[in-house]
């Protein structure tokens, strides 16, 4: 699976408050939500993001609390893949299951600037800054979870698993 795009970056112990404020948990709406992604950090965040973007960040990203609304905010914002130093556990996994491209690749959040072209490959792991000429690669994602992505999250995987029965 082959993801391009534009990166944005954002700083170590990013957290779901800064992800997606709790004044806006009262929506279930994936589409409000993502008007308000990064808010806390950065007001202009939706219409920088709403053509594709790979957001790139620092240490423990997504720490906080486990709100799933934080990786849907991102999706349906238009982030189309994550890729950060580390991310908290519960929002890597919160991500995989809603179907979002996460990857940890320690040190990545020093080479990559706001508006360099990433290619991504998210079997090897491979990331490539076409801007810079420069290739990294992050913890490859076993294929369970690439098979979970596939099929656009956990719920859709464990639908098409048991054959349209869920």
């Amino acid at each position: 699976m082959r993801i391009q795009g534009l990166a944005i970056v954002y700083g170590d112990n990013v957290n779901t408050d800064l992800i997606i404020p709790s004044k806006y948990l009262t929506t279930l709406d994936p589409m409000e939500l993502a008007s308000h992604a990064m808010e806390g950090l950065d007001r202009d965040f939706a219409k920088k993001a709403e053509k594709g973007v790979i957001l790139v960040a620092g240490r423990n990203f997504g720490c906080g609390s486990s709100r799933e609304q934080a990786p849907i905010a991102l999706k349906y914002a238009g982030v189309r893949c994550v890729i950060a130093d580390s991310f908290a556990r519960i929002f890597y996994r919160n991500a995989i299951n809603i179907g979002l491209p996460v990857l940890e690749c320690q040190g990545i959040s020093g080479h990559i600037d706001d508006g360099d072209i990433l290619e991504v490959y998210l079997e090897d792991g491979r990331i490539i800054n076409r801007s810079k000429n420069e290739t990294f690669t992050a913890i490859p994602l076993p294929d369970f979870i690439l098979q979970i992505l596939s099929d656009g999250g956990l719920i859709e995987h464990l639908k098409k698993r048991m054959g349209g029965k869920g």
